[in-house]
């Protein structure tokens, strides 16, 4: 074991805690299994009072109650212990940056600084054994014949990820398994003017990140599916672009927000950009207005068909919406190819100006039917527009109100995003929050709409939960 971890001792670590996020939740147990250079072990576990209610739902997953926790130990009371027990020692865990950061967090809380290797099993599981797809505990549990006594225990689980460890040890060669352990546990290099706790505290989670400058100006909006990733991307010794290269040199600070999925962190990313305007941002930053085509009138009446701008508009999904354009004129150009598709009339359509009741151009060339003249009848002219429409006809909101769209993480953690008629108002954790949200000054935005079509028509990975309904 000691030429895999380079001489040192590893301590294998797993914790439960209220909640999913380490700025925010608290630890209620501990466990920890402890292993020597010369093979030998030690076991040590410990409620810990969080000092807040233990939420129904984290109750409900590990068993963990209020009156189990009431007279056990704070972490203040315990730290010293924790630290004896994992000085100089690998720290190990399964998802380890979780349980990382929250122990630093904890520590950090009290004034204590700690720094560790660490080695995660999920990753480690990911690179000795790539054809498998799943690498949670459960699946390795299953796969590896082990036995839990304690599942969603610390001292259970943390048993687990010992076990792992040790199984690996034995049965892969070590010509394979230390140059893996070598180089998951290999630190990242980052510029002398960011603090080397970036490394440490960056979590492997999805969120939204902000580069800031001197003078804390805003260079830079970003999102990920793994924040530590590619934040540390960005200070890489290589650079996909000349803009990246100058963006690395010109960063002070780095702030991260933690969201549940990758849907979440697209909208606020898309939100932040837009109302913070950053430096380096391009895509987003520029909330440009656009364009649909619409068409008024009920079936038995003339159409009125127009280009309006989409934020002028109360509701997208009130009355016929057809496409979506970057400015007035590409709208209307894209009439003017259908009317000339589909044999329509420009004056009907307001394309072409000229003299009532006179020939519109395309007549002339036997290219429209005469709605102009008289000789096609409106009705049926607005027929054949709605027709030639149809395939880019904006889809209306398919619920009666506002909804919310949760992702949950495998930390349990929750996110409640609020929407309503293709316009994101905001994300809450209890979905009793959403009531406070006011959608009346949101404006349409093109890039949440086309999110918001993509996700509602697969809801791959989320629930729906309808807040207003008849």
């Amino acid at each position: 074991m000691s030429s895999v971890y380079g001489g040192q001792g590893r301590v294998c670590v797993d914790l439960e805690t209220t909640g999913g996020s380490a700025l925010h939740h608290r630890i209620i147990e501990i466990g920890v299994v402890e292993s020597d250079p010369d093979g030998a072990v030690r076991e040590w576990s410990t409620l810990v009072h969080p000092g807040v209610r233990i939420p129904n739902a984290i109750v409900s997953f590990t068993g963990i109650t209020d009156d189990m926790v009431a007279k056990a130990p704070r972490f203040e009371d315990i730290y010293r212990e924790l630290l004896a027990r994992l000085a100089g020692r690998i720290f190990v865990a399964h998802n380890a940056r979780f349980d990382y950061g929250f122990i630093r967090a904890e520590l950090t809380r009290l004034g204590v600084r700690y720094r560790s290797k660490v080695l995660c099993t999920v990753k480690l599981s990911r690179r000795l054994f790539p054809s498998h797809p799943r690498h949670h505990l459960d699946a390795l549990i299953e796969r590896h014949g082990l036995i839990c006594d304690a599942r969603h225990r610390a001292l259970g689980d943390a048993r687990v990820v010992h076990e792992l460890l040790s199984l690996w040890e034995r049965e892969v060669s070590k010509d394979v398994l230390a140059p893996a352990v070598a180089e998951l546990m290999q630190e990242a290099v980052l510029p002398a003017h960011l603090s080397a706790d970036l490394l440490d505290d960056l979590p492997e989670l999805p969120g939204v990140y902000r580069f800031f400058g001197e003078a804390d100006v805003l260079l830079y909006v970003g999102k990920s599916r793994n924040l530590r990733k590619r934040v540390l991307e960005h200070f890489a010794a290589t650079h996909r672009s000349d803009a990246e290269q100058r963006l690395a040199v010109l960063v002070r600070r780095v702030t991260w927000a933690e969201m549940a999925g990758d849907i979440g962190a697209l909208l606020v990313e898309s939100r932040t950009v837009k109302a913070e305007r950053p430096l380096y941002n391009r895509q987003l930053r520029q909330a440009a207005q656009h364009y649909t085509i619409r068409v008024e009138g009920a079936a038995s009446e003339p159409i009125k068909v127009t280009v309006v701008a989409v934020d002028s508009l109360d509701e997208i999904s009130v009355g016929e919406h057809y496409g979506l354009y970057r400015d007035e004129r590409s709208a209307l150009r894209a009439l003017e190819a259908m009317a000339r598709a589909h044999q329509l009339c420009a004056k009907a359509l307001g394309t072409e100006v000229g003299a009532a009741g006179g020939a519109c151009f395309a007549y002339q060339l036997k290219r429209c039917k005469g709605v102009c003249l008289g000789e096609e009848s409106p009705l049926l002219h607005g027929i054949r527009v709605r027709m030639a429409l149809s395939s880019i006809k904006l889809p209306p909101w398919p619920y009666l109100g506002r909804i919310l769209l949760v992702e949950t993480d495998w930390r349990g953690q929750q996110d409640c995003h609020v929407l309503d008629r293709w316009r994101y108002l905001g994300t809450v954790q209890d979905p009793a929050d959403a009531a406070g949200l006011d959608g009346k000054a949101v404006p349409f935005d093109v890039d949440v709409y086309r999110l918001l079509k993509r996700v509602l028509s697969t809801l791959k990975g989320v629930r729906i939960i309808e807040v207003d309904r008849a």
